[in-house]
């Protein structure tokens, strides 16, 4: 389990971007599991749409990405303080399936497919209450 403050460790991101408020399971160079909730109070909810908010897909794939992020901070040992950097550089396979709403919380989850040269390559996916709402594979860089 890691909570906000070992969470803010591990990534460099802070409100309104820091899209993960709990680890729940890690495995050092296999996977993790972690979660987001979703409260209207959150800014992106004013104008995506007001009359029926919905948790924006690029955002959605941000916080996927932030959970892959911190399974490699912790797969490789180093922290943003250590100087290091890891950018997300890219995706395949995107799906959407299920739109995230007020009062959900979403479930991240990432998988380590390989890594070659600080490239990092992982399978993500996140649900609601057991239901599919995205998945994809991508890339992150170490720098």
């Amino acid at each position: 389990m890691m909570d906000i403050g070992e969470i803010r460790e591990h990534l460099p991101h802070r409100y309104p971007f820091l899209l993960v408020d709990r680890v729940v399971a890690l495995e050092p160079g296999v996977s993790i599991e972690a979660y987001k909730n979703l409260s209207i109070n959150e800014p992106f909810f004013d104008g995506h749409f007001p009359d029926e908010p919905v948790f924006p897909g690029v955002l959605l794939v941000e916080a996927m990405a932030q959970a892959a992020g911190i399974l490699g901070f912790k797969t490789m040992g180093k922290t943003p303080a250590d100087g290091s950097i890891y950018y997300f550089v890219g995706a395949d396979k995107l799906r959407f399936k299920r739109p995230c709403v007020p009062g959900d919380r979403v479930h991240l989850f990432a998988k380590v497919l390989g890594e070659r040269r600080g490239i990092w390559k992982f399978e993500v996916e996140s649900r609601v209450d057991g239901a599919l709402c995205a998945s994809a594979t991508i890339l992150c860089a170490d720098r």
